[in-house]
């Protein structure tokens, strides 16, 4: 019976699928139209839930029971960033500002833009409204008319608004009605009904800044309604693991239509040489079209080699070999391997990865939002911090699951740079609960979401592993969850169906223990574990011998959250106080109150040290960190190949902590722990070479 309603979920999920990507929001239709909707001069108003049905004045842009109107606003951009843009708000990184904005989440936003009269469709075509990303909830109106709604910050929506359309003075109006209240770090995971990203609402790095607005793209196409089309690319390449050679497989869905005509595909490498130039019958390529010993260069991780990349280009053509549609993806080839760490039990999981044939050790940091109003975020701000990671010698980012699907910047820019991708799905711990929903319309919503990432990110060489999310246990918290529950059961099966090589990993931690203690180490029972967060005292010795102790008895096989907090520098605490005082960092001053996890006061009062100088307390803090933190990567690296990675936690502040167990503070600024530890994650005395 369970596997049967497994199918449900599932059969119903992909209908649900097709409904929403039917008409590929991807593809680059050269017989269509397609306009930028972000060019348009987009401005916000601001009501009370509900006032703005009696008062908002659709045609003329106009209602005086608004709060704030006609302010400007930039798309792709959160409501407030334009609300501090145009002064209505202060910087909610200054002191504890963020208190001050949290008005914001019980209002409704109109933002609206006016629609250039160009705009219209002629007989026998349709105008779709192509939406990259909503946060979160709300409804689409065209010239006042309900058009459709949203209600999932974690999936694109196609929007068919030609019906809608007049002449001329045509406009757009998205409604952002009022977030969920109760998607904090501490609740109840078994309760999430809601899909928008849990890091908002503030976490242990994160003060309460729940975003609302548009966080990516906004297009505006013209289909025809009899056109030839394909959608559901699927990409699959490898490499021979010991020479040059790679393989390559394509396949796609094509409407009725297009099955007279022909597909080009092509693949050229970075100096523009093609290394693949035919043409086949469209249904060649529904099937799925192969090639094989193709001569590339493989891809390598950071720091073990270099990241050539290619450019496949798909393009449909009808029988008069006009071009109709065209979808490019940049793919690299490798092959990743799994194997078992040195000493395992065999039924452990395998956790040493090995890349073209070469086992290496997985390092770096697990990668939190850049900022809290993630819509506002340039390329550069990506580049920046994934440029520092690289130069510091990570190989490995894990993106955790109580953020949000992340630009796809990020995931090109990690291509080009070799830095693996550890994928959680957008699901967490809630601390009073960490047992994943299990009714019908949860793991209905999951698979959806699930659904769209991997066929958005399949091609990615950088992609390492999925994961079902963060920290979800089984009931009453007595080990990490399983494909036995019914959510993890369908991503699974989403992943099995649509990306069949790349590896499913039910959550982090995983495996029979959720914590590396020590009354478990040498039962083989630590697989991937989490913690610690902190220096690993024991109650009778709290000195770095404790310490050292620990990590010499430590047997766990991978490690994917470690962290030891370190406070930030002076300058930057002065940058961001406020009106505070910097002394006594502990729970007595507001400005520590506001993002309390990580206080280190009390131990600090005890070294005998001087409670008046910040400067000193700084001092201690970092070097706490970086003695801890960097005995813990070394003991673990050391251990190779009886442990596969270390993945600290976390590597960013996506939010100005005074202390915070993040190696890089928010201006992007290293602590003193990040160069003790890229030394350790450029030495690769460890590899065997053939």
């Amino acid at each position: 019976m369970r596997k049967i309603k497994l199918l449900c979920f599932l059969f119903i999920s992909f209908l649900f699928t097709l409904k929403i990507y039917g008409n590929s929001i991807n593809g680059d239709n050269l017989n269509r139209s397609i306009f930028d909707a972000s060019s348009l001069d987009w401005r916000l108003w601001c009501y009370r839930p509900n006032v703005w049905r009696m008062n908002f004045n659709f045609e003329q842009f106009s209602g005086s029971w608004a709060e704030h109107s006609d302010l400007p606003m930039t798309v792709p951009g959160s409501v407030q960033n334009a609300l501090k843009k145009a002064g209505v708000i202060e910087d909610w990184n200054v002191g504890v500002n963020s208190r001050k904005i949290e008005w914001i989440e019980n209002r409704e936003w109109l933002v609206m833009a006016k629609l250039p009269d160009k705009i219209k469709a002629d007989e026998n075509e349709k105008i779709f409204l192509r939406c990259h990303g909503l946060d979160y909830k709300g409804i689409l109106m065209i010239n006042g008319h309900e058009a459709g709604r949203f209600d999932n910050a974690f999936v694109p929506y196609s929007f068919l608004i030609s019906p809608y359309l007049k002449e001329s003075n045509n406009n757009i109006v998205f409604i952002f009605e009022c977030p969920p209240q109760n998607l904090a770090q501490i609740g109840w995971t078994s309760r999430i009904t809601d899909w928008k990203p849990r890091f908002n609402y503030g976490w242990d790095w994160m003060a309460r800044i729940v975003q609302i607005g548009i966080w990516d793209d906004i297009l505006i196409e013209t289909v025809k309604d009899s056109q030839m089309k394909f959608d559901g690319l699927k990409v699959s390449s490898s490499a021979d693991r010991t020479k040059d050679m790679g393989a390559l497989s394509v396949s796609a869905k094509f409407n009725n239509l297009a099955w007279s005509g022909q597909v080009n595909v092509t693949l050229s490498d970075e100096s523009e040489k093609k290394l693949i130039n035919e043409n086949f019958p469209v249904r060649e390529i529904e099937e799925k079209k192969d090639w094989s010993n193709l001569k590339i260069k493989r891809w390598w991780p950071n720091g073990l080699g270099q990241q050539p990349l290619y450019l496949l280009t798909i393009t449909l053509k009808d029988p008069d070999g006009n071009e109709i549609q065209q979808e490019t993806k940049r793919i690299g080839f490798r092959t990743i391997d799994w194997l078992p760490c040195e000493g395992a039990p065999a039924e452990a999981d395998p956790w040493i990865c090995s890349v073209n044939s070469q086992p290496f050790f997985i390092q770096g940091v697990n990668w939190t939002p850049i900022r809290p109003n993630f819509a506002d975020l340039t390329e550069e701000d990506y580049r920046l911090r994934l440029q520092m990671y690289k130069d510091l010698g990570v190989n490995t980012i894990r993106i955790w699951g109580g953020g949000f699907p992340e630009k796809t910047w990020l995931y090109d820019l990690c291509d080009e740079m070799g830095i693996l991708i550890w994928q959680d799905f957008p699901l967490s711990s809630s601390g009073l609960d960490n047992y994943p929903p299990e009714g019908f319309q949860e793991v209905y919503m999951i698979s959806q979401i699930a659904t769209h990432y991997v066929k958005r990110l399949h091609h990615h060489p950088s992609l390492l592993l999925w994961c079902g999310g963060n920290e979800l246990y089984e009931r009453n918290d007595v080990a990490p969850i399983t494909d036995k529950h019914v959510m993890i059961k369908a991503m699974k099966d989403i992943v099995s169906l649509l990306d069949p090589a790349r590896r499913f990993v039910e959550a982090s931690p995983s495996g029979p223990s959720i914590y590396g203690n020590q009354s478990t180490f040498g039962t083989g029972k630590n697989w991937d574990v989490h913690g610690p967060w902190d220096l690993p005292y024991t109650e009778q010795d709290k000195t770095m011998i404790a310490v050292e102790d620990y990590w010499n008895k430590d047997d766990a096989m991978f490690r994917s959250e470690v962290g030891v907090p370190g406070a930030m520098s002076v300058e930057a605490m002065n940058k961001y106080k406020g009106d505070f005082h910097l002394l006594p960092a502990s729970m007595d001053n507001p400005l520590w109150r506001n993002v309390s996890w990580w206080l280190q006061w009390d131990e600090y009062k005890q070294t005998g040290k001087n409670l008046e100088n910040i400067n000193e307390y700084v001092d201690w803090s970092q070097n706490r960190q970086t003695e801890g933190l960097t005995l813990a990567l070394k003991k673990s690296k050391d251990r190779f190949p009886a442990c596969g990675g270390f993945i600290i936690w976390m590597g960013h502040d996506s939010y100005p902590c005074m202390i915070n167990t993040s190696l890089i503070d928010f201006d992007g600024n290293p602590k003193p722990v990040a160069a003790e530890l890229s030394k350790m994650w450029k030495d690769n005395s460890y590899l065997k070479f053939d």
